[in-house]
């Protein structure tokens, strides 16, 4: 993905120093359709369930601190490419980071690390309408958090781990520990994610996926709890994709094993989704996707440009 490197003049007026002795990267994403969601008309889709993203920009940063040690900061902001309305805040990131030959140490608002177990195996991308974070919440407890003191080891011949902790205090009066262990090397890739708050269960998910070349097999197992609503849900994903040169065809599948209100059980759901993407260049693509999800069917196709 190709990134522009800006010196903003705003940052540079209030800064100069930290500038000059830095590398600064604008990115972002814009992504906006045309869908139906489950009881609704069809209409113009921006950062719903059926874009494949939320349009964002972002800034990070980068300094070379000498003998192999880095600092850094990522702010990142979500937009509305359909409204113009922003979130009125960094909530996508906020954070600083202390790396070297020994990992990296980031502390702030991030993706969990989780996140990134879940993201190994994942047939989508991670796309707004991905089956499996819509049936279990990527990994229960979503896909970021504020707060978060995290160190990631470096890359090992493919196997890298994630650690994230939060004070109680941080986290209404309950601390909460994160982790995942990934493996990327050659058509193989996997992630172990589990995370735990203090006097809950643990949620946790494993999965795989396998690269034969023009076809892509991904299954994983998940296993959520939601406290708030006393909700426990697991359950197993399969799917694959099908690459025709610029264009491909995903299709994931999950089947609940487990699922509890209470000490009552619902109705087990088997959810699908299919996508189609076309990718114009490297940057910019055209999807479609149909997502069925408790007994709702959902559809959308848009556009998605990153720069």
């Amino acid at each position: 993905m190709k990134r522009t490197h800006l010196l903003i003049p705003a940052l540079l007026l209030s800064s100069p120093f930290a500038m000059a002795q830095s590398s600064v990267t604008l990115y972002g994403l814009a992504d906006l359709g045309l869908g139906k969601l489950d009881g609704a008309k069809t209409q113009m889709q921006g950062n719903t369930v059926m874009n494949n993203t939320n349009s964002h920009i972002g800034l990070r940063g980068v300094e070379d601190l000498g003998g192999g040690l880095s600092a850094g900061f990522n702010f990142e902001t979500e937009l509305n490419a359909e409204t113009g309305a922003g979130d009125g805040g960094w909530t996508r990131q906020a954070n600083v980071w202390l790396g070297g030959n020994w990992g990296t140490f980031k502390m702030g608002r991030m993706n969990h690390p989780s996140f990134f177990g879940y993201l190994a195996w994942e047939a989508t991308g991670n796309a707004n309408y991905s089956v499996v974070a819509n049936t279990y919440g990527i990994v229960g407890v979503g896909e970021r958090s504020s707060s978060m003191f995290m160190y990631s080891t470096p890359d090992m011949g493919g196997l890298q781990g994630n650690l994230g902790y939060v004070f109680k205090a941080d986290n209404g009066g309950a601390a909460r520990t994160d982790l995942s262990l990934t493996y990327a090397n050659g058509p193989i890739s996997a992630g172990f994610s589990a995370n735990k708050t203090k006097g809950e269960k643990a949620n946790w998910a494993l999965g795989g996926k396998y690269n034969f070349g023009a076809f892509t097999l991904n299954a994983s197992y998940n296993d959520t709890r939601t406290l708030a609503v006393a909700t426990k849900r697991s359950g197993v994903s399969v799917g694959g994709t099908v690459a025709f040169g610029a264009a491909s065809v995903t299709l994931d599948v999950t089947r609940d094993l487990k699922h509890e209100l209470g000490n009552a059980d619902l109705k087990k759901y088997t959810n699908a989704v299919v996508e189609a993407k076309y990718n114009l260049s490297k940057r910019t693509s055209v999807y479609g996707a149909v997502l069925r999800l408790d007994s709702t069917t959902n559809y959308g196709v848009g556009l998605m440009h990153t720069f």
